[in-house]
């Protein structure tokens, strides 16, 4: 099978030519699918139609905090289900105020705007930093500053935010308002922050990942952002992290900003927050909450069971102690990724990450990529996804146990010693 770099929303995901199902299908050809089909999910474990069992340690995409078919989640979405799923933004949704009620008393922000995706999140964001970059700081065309290596959605103003120009190619022109910096380097930011100040066109925000998935799980230094922030504190310009892929846990705190030490004035969720139910938002401190009706809207965006669905998880992590558990099983899946990354030196340069977003650096100089141990995972019943060619990212459950990930080492053990 020819293998290829298969475009999916907000992971970059790999797939393999051919491996679709030979029947026809009714599905334009945006993804290329692994040969699996996947019937059945429990806790950390999901089950293809062929009653093939697979340990999962990608999760949706850091997308599943509480696994597959967890009994809270099973409880409070049937019983939301016999009560209300979806009516509109026109009237007011209980289970919304709900959800903001608890997001905000748990992190800085002040409000909160609900959506559908993440991409859909920092298109918010990014509609919210050029108002505020009209009504706050006077400015005629408002600039973004964003990351070279960041990833921030599918959607045209998101990968017009993202700095990997091979997400742009055959969808010129790209949104204009965009100036991009290289991650954790002061000296690029600093000079594209002062130059552009220093000339009279105007930033209205900077948009930057805590630590960056799709780009490789690069994590962000505290004093790249300790510069970032007091940056924009002094010039008055917002602050957005993409928290899309790190919220809700995945890296040990709440929030990935915590892990810094720095707060930002905006920051956008995905992913982890439904626990697999489509669910985005948008949270704002006071100086940021300048949206006023009619600036932005979603049909889908926090109805009741989505909310549902956020709640549950939320109030799970919390009444199941999950933030320490995830620093524990974390530990121990690092300590297990770097005896792997030496035994296999000839394979692997290092690790990256931090909580349960892990990932593995591939040599430069060899011909093994991180799709061809995404499949030879496969064989040994292990799910995996990439971070891009060169990085392994594994991304499981956040309940997943110390047993599990014991097994996910040894299979992973086992792949590695055949490629090697």
């Amino acid at each position: 099978m020819e293998l290829v770099d298969a475009p999916h929303s907000k992971c970059g995901t790999f797939g393999f030519v051919g491996s679709s199902p030979t029947a026809p299908t009714s599905l334009m050809k945006t993804y290329q699918r692994f040969p699996i089909e996947l019937v059945k999910g429990k806790g950390s474990w999901v089950w293809d139609k062929k009653g093939g069992k697979y340990l999962d340690a990608v999760a949706g995409i850091a997308t599943c905090s509480l696994g597959h078919s967890d009994k809270a989640l099973i409880k409070s979405l049937s019983k939301q289900l016999r009560k209300l799923q979806h009516v509109s933004n026109l009237y007011e949704i209980p289970e919304q105020e709900e959800l903001a009620k608890w997001l905000t008393a748990n992190s800085f922000a002040k409000s909160a705007f609900f959506c559908n995706s993440g991409a859909e999140a920092n298109e918010a964001a990014i509609k919210l930093a050029r108002k505020y970059g009209h009504i706050k700081r006077n400015i005629d065309n408002p600039i973004i500053l964003c990351s070279k290596e960041s990833f921030h959605g599918r959607t045209l103003a998101a990968v017009s935010a993202t700095g990997q120009t091979k997400y742009h190619k055959g969808f010129e022109p790209m949104v204009n308002g965009f100036k991009f910096f290289s991650y954790n380097d002061n000296e690029s930011f600093e000079n594209l922050f002062d130059e552009l100040e220093k000339t009279g066109q105007g930033i209205a925000a900077v948009l930057i990942e805590p630590i960056q998935g799709e780009g490789g799980i690069n994590i962000g230094k505290k004093s790249f952002f300790e510069l970032i922030r007091a940056k924009c504190t002094s010039s008055n310009v917002l602050l957005i992290f993409d928290e899309v892929q790190t919220g809700m846990g995945r890296t040990g705190t709440l929030w990935g900003y915590e892990q810094l030490g720095v707060e930002p004035d905006v920051f956008t969720l995905a992913k982890g927050l439904g626990g697999g139910h489509a669910i985005g938002a948008l949270l704002v401190n006071h100086q940021a909450d300048i949206f006023q009706p009619g600036d932005h809207a979603s049909t889908f965006g926090g109805n009741p069971f989505a909310c549902r669905a956020a709640l549950t998880v939320g109030r799970e992590i919390q009444r199941r102690d999950l933030l320490n558990k995830i620093k524990e099983r974390g530990k121990q899946l690092k300590e297990g990724l770097i005896k792997l990354s030496n035994k296999y030196s000839d394979i692997f340069m290092s690790t990256r990450g931090i909580g349960l977003i892990q990932g593995l650096v591939l040599n430069d100089n060899i011909k093994i990529t991180s799709l061809d141990i995404v499949k030879s995972a496969l064989k040994e019943k292990l799910l995996l996804v990439s971070a891009g060619a060169k990085v392994l990212r594994i991304v499981p459950p956040l309940t997943i146990s110390k047993k599990e990930i014991n097994e996910l080492l040894s299979r992973l053990d086992k792949c590695l010693m055949k490629l090697s």
